[in-house]
This record gives C-alpha cells, structure tokens and sequence, in this order.
C-alpha cells in the first residue's frame, strides 16, 4: 500500500544555498505491505526521521515519489498520521480534549467526535482518565494519548518517530507491549522509526537498516518471529538472539 520510488532529498545552507548540502537521504526505494509493521533502524543522521516525515508529507522529497494506495503523497492527509518523540499535548486541554482535537477542527460535531475519542481511550487503556490533564499523568500515559489520538482519525498509516525514546526502560517496555495489541486490533500499518535493536525485532515483521552518508538503505532482515509477541518470553527465543546478531553486524559493516 505504501511505496517510495528513488527518494532523494538534499539539505542546502539557509545563507548559500548554491554550496553543496548535506545529502539526506539516496535513492531510497521501500514498499510496504496492508497492514504490515516495518521498523528503521539506524544510527543518528541517517535519515529515518526525514524519510518518515516526506512520508507523511511534512517535508518535500528533491527527487522521486511517494505513493500511498497508488496516489502520489503531496502534502499532509488524513490517511497517515504521526506520533512523535516528543508528546506534543496541549496542557490547557484534558486527556480527552486533545484526543478529539484533530477531530474538532475537521469539523466533527461534538458528541461524534467525543465517542470516538472515548473509544480510542479505552482501546490504549486510558478509560477513567478522559478528565485529566497531561501534567496529572506519567509520561507513558501521555504518549498513549498521542497515539490515541492518531488512530482516532483512522489512518491507514501510522507513522512513529521514535516514540517511546523518552521514557524510561520499565515504561518502554510495556509501551511497546501495548502497541503491539493495538495493532492487533486494527487494520493499521505501521512504520515505526527506532535505535534499538531489540525494540526494532520484538516490535516489527521487517527491519530496514539505513546507513547515512548519504542515508540510503542498506538491508531489509523478515522478522519471522511468532506473534503474539508479548505471550511468554519472545526476547529468549533463540531466533530472536541470531536476528539480534544479524542486524548488530549489519550496522557495524
């Protein structure tokens, strides 16, 4: 459903832009599937953040395409949506106000959009703190409600930028636990961007690993791990130990 065709983009300097810039991202080409989840991984600077913002329409590519369903990606829409690092909540809004805020100024009425968010709510196992404000709940709990609030619009892509990077290592953990059975329940794709190894295998169907100067792809590793994920102990399974071994080595080269 999702294809980028020979993405390039290039940063030139605000005050020059006649000197040469910092190549991006190169020629990068990745499909994928309805429903999939797909992990990017790699090191600082080698584009992942960029390439998922062209994808969402935030930023324009210098050279090839991205196409969501066949239709060519131009600008923002309603069919992606993102959730970043940073949880990005208005603090004079309660929990249940910033849900359906991109429902409110698409024009929903008022009980719709209240449902809605109600329902999403209780999907990321907020139910009971539709009232409170950010600053009265944990970091966990305020990146559920950004991601509460991206499904709510009913994406056929859901784009996330590292998302569980600032919380702490108990917290992450079950963040991706719950991710994992959100996605289960929807018929959502996801790509997810990420620095850790196990986080990208745990969570993914598939690894892309990027490389960066210039940021290009550099290897696509299945992840063919049962799911369930989050029954038993999948980070003890011997496979999970070779693919671990498998993309170490790969950033390493």
């Amino acid at each position: 459903m999702l294809e980028v065709r020979h993405l390039s983009k290039v940063f030139f300097e605000q005050n020059d832009p006649q000197k040469p810039g910092l190549i991006a991202l190169y020629d990068i080409s990745l499909s994928v599937r309805r429903n999939e989840f797909v992990c990017l991984l790699g090191p600082s600077g080698c584009g992942k953040t960029t390439l998922i913002r062209i994808i969402a329409g935030l930023l324009p590519a210098d050279r090839g395409e991205v196409l969501v369903n066949g239709n060519p990606v131009t600008s923002p829409g309603r069919d992606r949506c993102m959730v970043f690092q940073q949880f990005g909540l208005l603090p004079w809004r309660t929990v249940l106000g910033n849900v359906e805020f991109g429902l409110e100024i698409e024009g929903m009425g008022r009980e719709e959009r209240r449902d809605i968010s109600r329902q999403y709510l209780e999907l990321v196992g907020l139910k009971g703190f539709e009232d409170y404000y950010p600053h009265q709940i944990s970091g966990g709990m305020q990146q559920r409600v950004g991601i509460a609030r991206a499904l709510s619009k009913k994406p056929d892509i859901l784009l996330m930028d590292e998302p569980f990077g600032a919380v702490d290592a108990q917290t992450r953990e079950q963040l991706q636990e719950e991710l994992l059975k959100i996605w289960a329940k929807t018929d959502t794709t996801v790509i997810f961007v990420t620095h850790s190894i196990d986080e990208s295998i745990y969570l993914s169907d598939r690894v892309v690993i990027m490389h960066s100067r210039p940021g290009r792809i550099k290897e696509e590793v299945a992840v063919e791990l049962p799911r369930p994920r989050w029954e038993g102990d999948v980070k003890a399974d011997p496979r999970f130990a070779q693919l671990r071994a498998r993309v170490r080595e790969s950033l390493r080269e």
